[in-house]
């Protein structure tokens, strides 16, 4: 799943997610743009049909039903308002009466207007709505079928009563214009889309490279400086090791065989500077151990660890040390766990006071896990100044770095734990 993390792979990943969510939404947008045009559009046709075909050509006596202008109004408009996608047309007065209608059975009928139909006539302009074709008013609309919007304009008659014109359209001609509108946009939105992630891959690749490739620089550049460093140290050590060390060694030996040919007090005095430079000696061995630690693959990790402890049992801690399952594992998870123990045996020596500590090191599935436990003074972790962990921090990070996990328990009063896992694979 590694490719998972590759920048190309991201970006491309976000421009098919971006474009998923604009064709959504641009699907939604344009089907609302599409309703409002349409609607508009019967609103304009309407108003168009009412005022300047139906108005001019009411004749009087429509409003009192007189039958000669209804059959008047019939022979001269009617082909010129079923015209297009309209489908019915109603004439009605203020009192809900249907003074005029294609559908000849509805002149006469009387049904109470709305309050949207009644502001229309009181006020002028044009209002548009989807038909209830439950309503008594619309029963011959259901033989149409589908969806029916009608819209309602104010007009005149002849003798300057108000009336109300309305015209009933399928709204299929909203659905056409919405396709329409689709077709339209929807082809130019998604080929800007796939051009602008056409060119920006190469960029993306192209910047992916460079920075994989200072990463690599970077990561060469800390391997040679930690080579370098473990050179300088190598070299410290073994200049005290086969110096200083041999010297204090031979001196002590040399202090032993005075001591054995003198008497009384000289004996005594030599015999106390003998142990003094023994003490010396082992505490410059131990400063050795943590400049330079022991070739784990060579001695092992077990040896190791015992050379690390040795101060603290100098000291009078009871120390137990239990390493099982190492064998085989990693230069890497092997250096981690001398790492980690390192640090934590320092800060036991340093804070804790601890009478009892335990170190153990064991395989666990697939991870080699390290514990170090003490019954020392402990702390609260958010409680430490981040300078007196950065031991443990540093630790913490190389651990995460090779895949690992690792934690620090602990509280006032009851010892600490230092846990940490590192994958063999």
């Amino acid at each position: 799943m590694r490719w998972l993390k590759n920048p190309v792979v991201q970006f491309l990943a976000t421009g098919l997610a971006v474009l998923v969510v604009v064709l959504v939404v641009t699907s939604a947008l344009s089907r609302s743009a599409a309703d409002e045009e349409a609607v508009g559009d019967a609103r304009s046709l309407t108003w168009v049909l009412g005022t300047s075909v139906a108005q001019p050509a009411i004749p009087r006596g429509l409003v009192d039903g007189d039958a000669a202008a209804i059959d008047k109004l019939d022979r001269t408009a009617l082909d010129r308002l079923l015209v297009g996608d309209v489908l019915r047309i109603k004439i009605w007065d203020i009192d809900g009466t249907v003074l005029y209608s294609d559908q000849t059975e509805l002149i006469g009928a009387v049904y109470p207007l709305g309050a949207d139909e009644l502001e229309v006539l009181e006020d002028g302009g044009t209002d548009a709505e989807l038909s209830d074709l439950s309503k008594p008013e619309n029963r011959f609309e259901r033989e149409i079928g589908g969806d029916l919007l009608e819209v309602y304009t104010r007009i005149e008659s002849p003798e300057g009563e108000p009336l109300l014109f309305e015209a009933y359209l399928g709204v299929d001609r909203i659905r056409e214009s919405r396709a329409q509108i689709l077709d339209r946009f929807l082809p130019i939105t998604i080929a800007s889309l796939l051009a602008l992630v056409a060119l920006s891959t190469p960029l993306v690749w192209l910047l992916s490279r460079r920075l994989q490739r200072a990463a690599r620089e970077r990561e060469r550049l800390l391997e040679a400086a930690v080579r370098a460093s473990e050179g300088e140290r190598l070299r410290i050590a073994r200049d005290l090791h086969d110096g200083v060390v041999q010297d204090l060694a031979g001196s002590s030996m040399a202090l032993s065989t005075l001591a054995a040919r003198a008497d009384g007090p000289d004996r005594e005095e030599l015999d106390e500077i003998g142990r003094t430079l023994r003490v010396s000696m082992r505490a410059l061995r131990s400063l050795l151990v943590e400049i330079y630690p022991p070739d784990l693959h060579t001695a092992g990790i077990e040896a190791a660890l015992h050379d690390l402890v040795a101060p603290l049992v100098a000291t009078g801690v009871h120390v137990d040390v239990d390493v099982s399952g190492d064998e085989g594992a990693p230069r890497s998870a092997v250096a981690l766990v001398w790492r980690v123990a390192q640090e934590s045996v320092r800060n036991v020596v340093r804070h804790a006071g601890a009478t009892r500590m335990s170190l153990t090191v064991h395989r666990q599935g697939g991870t080699l896990l390290l514990e170090v436990v003490d019954d020392g003074a402990g702390f609260e972790p958010a409680a430490v100044p981040g300078n007196d962990r950065f031991g443990l921090r540093a630790a913490e990070s190389l651990v995460r770095e090779h895949g690992g996990t690792m934690e620090v328990e602990s509280t006032p009063g009851s010892g600490t734990m230092v846990r940490m896992e590192v994958p063999l694979a």
